[in-house]
């Protein structure tokens, strides 16, 4: 047995009598197995390995970006209105509703699932908002009393799902809600709007139940609840009626291109933002070079961060110019935009700086992996869905505050459609496991730019808009594919 060298396992002979690996081959085996650990150290470096990465597939939000600078540049000749300081305000918040509910709806993609139900859920949930604003908060007097107690029903049901799977947040913003619900506190603009959002990540949870805990395909459970929630938001709001949020003049400001903050809260705000991005970045770099990690070359950082800083500060200086052909001013950033930005920073640092965002990533890369690694695969999994509705809860009152009203097609249409194709082209995969929330906010800035541009050039049809977003759609999931083609062939997928 021992001088049979396939059989080293039970013969410590063999075992032992092999030497160490010679002093000379260390270097070489740490050069081979850290070598990915040292990273590109100049602008050159950096560059190759880019072109890299794209080749191997990994072409990140790439077409995005050229998607979008392509549309800059054709409706910038078609129309010399269309880079006015007013067009890009209205661009802005155009943009915002499509934006919020595609971030939400990442968190489903990286999964490798489908929301088909986030639209209308998001106009269920602004419908209570609606009703709370315009009833003083008495929910009540208007659903009547047997639709309120099944509601209220709902709620319980679902805080008791969300506490049964330990998921503990959600949990508190379905209590905060039942609250409102049983007050009058629902009257508060503010309140309102945190009422649908916890409404919201109730639907969330059922959904996130069927799929994870039943295991009914999320293509079928969204779209027989993309039904249900019609049929709910047609019985809250009444056939042929509307709820008028136009009075209150708080949910009114939230959207609209002409009330924005002041100039000087803009560059605040801009100083902060890409500012402090700028100077975070070089921090890190810095501080990951001491520890011997993988960081970016100082100028490729100052690159980076420089043109962030340049563009945005360009846009901030154009919407404070006053954009009013009246004697009245109208300047400043739309109030809408730092909303987002939160938003957008909050679930950014959620996906890369947590525990939850890293299990995510795995249960979408592999879930049956995640499992066997000790993930809670089912938790995360409803976790996603209720992020998905509770950010569809926030894009319909945003949407509701836009048209200042909400009847019983809010949500419907295409709202969903393009909330997805804002997630997809830019950037988040299909196929689960790739994908970031920033996506859904280059993806909407596409989408919001084909009706705007093609809107002020009133002698073209209407069907050109859903034809050119459907060919932008097509070509950023050819994009999603053949990326994942080509990383497979390459070994790197």
């Amino acid at each position: 047995m021992a001088d049979n060298p396939g059989d080293a396992s039970k013969s410590p002979t063999v075992t032992t009598s092999k030497a160490a690996p010679p002093a000379s081959r260390e270097p070489a085996l740490a050069a081979t197995d850290f070598a990915g650990d040292v990273g590109p150290t100049s602008l050159r470096e950096a560059f190759v390995s880019y072109i890299g990465r794209v080749r191997g597939g990994d072409v990140g939000m790439l077409p995005a970006l050229a998607g979008l600078i392509v549309l800059l540049i054709i409706f910038a000749n078609v129309s010399d209105k269309f880079l006015t300081k007013t067009n890009l305000a209205n661009l802005m918040t155009q943009a915002a509703p499509i934006a919020l509910l595609g971030m939400g709806i990442v968190f489903v993609l990286l999964l490798g699932e489908i929301d088909l139900s986030a639209g209308t859920a998001s106009g269920v949930a602004a419908c209570t908002m609606g009703i709370a604003i315009t009833n003083g908060g008495n929910l009540k007097s208007h659903l009547g009393g047997p639709t309120f107690f099944l509601l209220v029903a709902f709620m319980v049901l679902a805080g008791v799902v969300a506490g049964w799977y330990r998921i503990w947040v959600a949990v508190a913003f379905i209590l905060f809600g039942l609250v409102i619900l049983f007050t009058t506190i629902g009257s508060n603009s503010v309140i309102a709007i945190l009422l649908s959002i916890c409404v919201g990540v109730g639907i969330g949870v059922l959904t996130g139940f069927l799929v994870a805990k039943i295991g009914i395909p999320s293509f079928v459970v969204t779209l027989a609840l993309f039904l249900g929630w019609q049929g709910v938001l047609l019985q809250f709001v009444g056939t042929g009626a509307s709820i008028d949020v136009g009075g209150n003049p708080f949910i009114l400001k939230l959207e609209s291109a002409s009330a924005a903050i002041s100039p000087a809260w803009g560059w605040v705000i801009w100083a902060i933002g890409a500012g402090g991005l700028m100077a975070f970045s070089i921090w890190r770099s810095f501080r990951n070079r001491a520890r011997g990690l993988v960081a970016e070359p100082l100028p490729l950082v100052l690159a980076k961060t420089g043109t962030v800083l340049v563009v945005t500060g360009v846009a901030v200086w154009l919407l404070n110019q006053n954009r009013s052909l009246t004697l009245l001013k109208q300047q400043g950033i739309p109030r809408i935009v730092p909303v987002v930005l939160v938003v957008l920073l909050i679930w950014t640092l959620v996906l890369a700086k947590t525990p939850f965002g890293r299990h995510l990533y795995a249960v979408g890369g592999n879930a049956e992996a995640a499992r066997r690694a000790g993930i809670n695969v089912l938790r995360i999994r409803m976790s996603a869905f209720i992020i998905s509705s509770g950010m569809a809860g926030l894009a319909g009152v945003v949407s509701a505050a836009r048209t200042a009203s909400i009847d019983a097609t809010s949500g419907g249409g295409n709202t969903l459609l393009f909330a997805v194709a804002a997630a997809v082209i830019g950037g988040t995969s299909l196929f689960g496991g790739k994908g970031r929330v920033r996506d859904a906010l280059i993806g909407g800035l596409v989408i919001a730019i084909i009706p705007n541009g093609l809107g002020l050039k009133p002698n073209l049809p209407a069907s050109y808009n859903l034809m050119i977003t459907a060919a932008v759609l097509l070509a950023a999931a050819a994009a999603d594919a053949l990326s994942r083609r080509r990383a497979r062939s390459s070994g790197l997928g």
